[in-house]
């Protein structure tokens, strides 16, 4: 699978920024537009809602409600003109919804790292997309679908800082690092003599590293590639060192929801869906044609 690589991220950071959001941390409307890349986006067959299943309780309702996030480019980020939520993670929830529905009508309900099993747990959202990486931790709490995507975590640091190519360089040192995510593990073991300092979001990381209170910060590279495009203050200074697959978060249980996710997934890369949303998204900083997508179930926890 093709890769998304620090050259890409760091020959682009002059591009100019996407339109981010000051919205606050509440529920954002999404409704019609996805753009004609949800045209062919399959529909269920009314068999497929099954009777008193969690597919017939969100068509009931006539909305998806989907954990994510309004502050992640490429990803999920409210439009501050329309109020539309655009990115790969948002259209791929968009998606989900026409398939389930026969529109692509969602509400996504913002969520940090650390909230999204609750979120999942007590029935606030019916499912997470938000670069979810697939552990078998999480998957004690809840089940994922997918993968339906893979990436992996690398360092930013602010551009003009030295002494850090790799992993192993950041013993010593303040690092920063979302919370509840797989950079603190992998921080732990690769850099055992680093002091972490956690931030709920990808935002909040990125302003601490800009205020120097930490000299590098281990986030997913999808993630990196955004900011550092948005701000050229930001530099990638490492390849991947990590394999992260993200999976489609739900309700821990329900087996059934699992399933008709997993088959909606496989229609949507058959159809050229999931490609058109890639394109349409992290394909627009991203040269190349779009990677292959990751073998549904093929990771512990998925």
């Amino acid at each position: 699978m093709k890769r998304l690589v620090a050259v890409a991220a760091i020959s682009l950071l002059g591009l100019a920024a996407c339109g981010e959001s000051s919205s606050p941390a509440v529920p954002g409307e999404s409704s019609q537009k996805g753009g004609d890349v949800l045209a062919k986006a399959p529909v269920a067959a009314a068999a497929d809602i099954l009777p008193g299943s969690t597919m017939e309780k969100i068509k009931q309702r006539g909305e998806l409600l989907v954990g994510g996030s309004l502050d992640a480019p490429l990803l999920s980020q409210q439009n501050p003109v329309t109020g539309q939520v655009e990115g790969f993670d948002a259209d791929m929830g968009k998606a989900l919804a026409k398939y389930i529905l026969g529109e692509p009508k969602v509400k996504i309900v913002n969520s940090a790292s650390e909230t999204r099993e609750a979120l999942l747990a007590n029935g606030t959202v019916d499912v997470v997309f938000q670069t979810y990486t697939i552990t078998e931790e999480r998957a004690k709490q809840v089940a994922f679908a997918g993968p339906y995507y893979t990436s992996g975590l690398t360092i930013a640091v602010k551009k003009g800082t030295s002494g850090i190519t790799k992993p192993e360089d950041l013993n010593g040192k303040k690092v920063l690092a979302g919370a509840n995510t797989p950079a603190i593990p992998a921080i732990k073991k690769m850099a055992p003599q680093a002091e972490i300092i956690t931030f709920g979001s990808d935002p909040e990381c990125i302003q601490a590293l800009k205020q120097d209170r930490g000299v590098a910060y281990v986030q997913d590279e999808t993630l990196l590639i955004a900011d550092a495009q948005k701000d050229p203050s930001i530099q990638i200074v490492t390849k991947p060192f990590t394999v992260d697959p993200y999976g489609i978060g739900l309700k821990h249980g329900d087996d059934q929801f699992k399933k008709f996710v997993n088959d909606w997934l496989k229609k949507t890369q058959d159809a050229g869906v999931w490609q058109e949303i890639w394109k349409k998204s992290i394909g627009t900083v991203v040269t190349g044609e779009p990677p292959q997508p990751p073998q549904i179930g093929s990771v512990p926890g998925s």
